[in-house]
């Protein structure tokens, strides 16, 4: 099953026939072991990796650190459960450090992303304090280059 979750982080889209030769099964085993992650909630989804400099998109994107109040048993679940629900929201993690959470959160403006930290964010009951950080450019995602610029290991300094 590692093996499998493996190649599906690298490459969603490789059939179930590429993937039962790379493991050694056939596609039925694969297609059977595929359906059971996914019902069991292992899988989540998928999803595309974009270069959003080749597209029209004006969306902006942020990185926002929180620093809360944790809840009497349930610490940081239910605030974090909250901001989820939020569509502008893309990502929720409970983190090690100065803050507690971090978010992704996209907008179509920066005005719209400083409007949605000021008024529902450092709103919330609980929100000790933000940090925000919009992301300028993306060089690389989920392992994958995001330019096409070729790549010279000999600029690596060790």
């Amino acid at each position: 099953m590692n093996e499998l979750l493996h190649l599906l982080k690298t490459n969603a889209r490789l059939t179930n026939a590429q993937l039962a030769d790379m493991l050694g099964k056939t596609e039925e085993e694969i297609s059977a072991e595929i359906q059971k992650l996914e019902s069991k909630g292992v899988i989540r989804g998928y999803t595309a990796i974009i270069n959003e400099e080749l597209t029209k998109s004006t969306e902006v994107e942020a990185l926002i650190e929180l620093r809360v109040t944790p809840k009497k048993d349930c610490g940081f679940d239910d605030i974090a459960k909250t901001i989820m629900m939020y569509d502008e929201v893309e990502s929720v993690c409970l983190m090690s450090g100065m803050y507690d959470l971090a978010l992704t959160v996209k907008g179509e403006s920066l005005k719209d992303v400083a409007m949605f930290v000021s008024q529902r964010l450092s709103a919330m009951e609980g929100v000790l304090a933000t940090a925000t950080h919009f992301v300028l450019k993306r060089y690389k995602e989920k392992g994958i280059f995001i330019e096409d610029d070729e790549f010279d290991e000999r600029s690596l300094v060790w």
